[in-house]
């Protein structure tokens, strides 16, 4: 299961990126059939606080580390960062 948060203050631009996260994972199910993935939306400022200081731009967080606070991502950027997640994590998985 990959974790991706979506910081934002300003709800349409959270919808934009949960969007293009929904289709990066579209995108990755034919080579990662079982992908899961939880979103969740931030919007409480001390939590967005925690990750990043821009308040302006909404963030993507996966896995708990910041991968983007400057607009929307491209989905192809989303592709590549969620197929990084779920690599680490099969990587940790063997070793365990």
């Amino acid at each position: 299961m990959i974790t991706v948060k979506i910081l934002g203050i300003n709800r349409s631009l959270r919808y934009s990126v949960r969007r293009v996260v929904e289709t990066a994972q579209m995108s990755l199910l034919y080579e990662f059939p079982d992908l899961k993935i939880n979103i969740i939306e931030i919007r409480d400022v001390d939590e967005i606080l925690k990750y990043t200081p821009v308040l302006t731009a909404p963030g993507l967080v996966i896995n708990e580390k910041l991968v983007f606070n400057l607009w929307i991502p491209k989905k192809e950027q989303v592709v590549t960062w969620l197929r990084e997640a779920v690599r680490e994590q099969l990587k940790a998985g063997n070793k365990n």
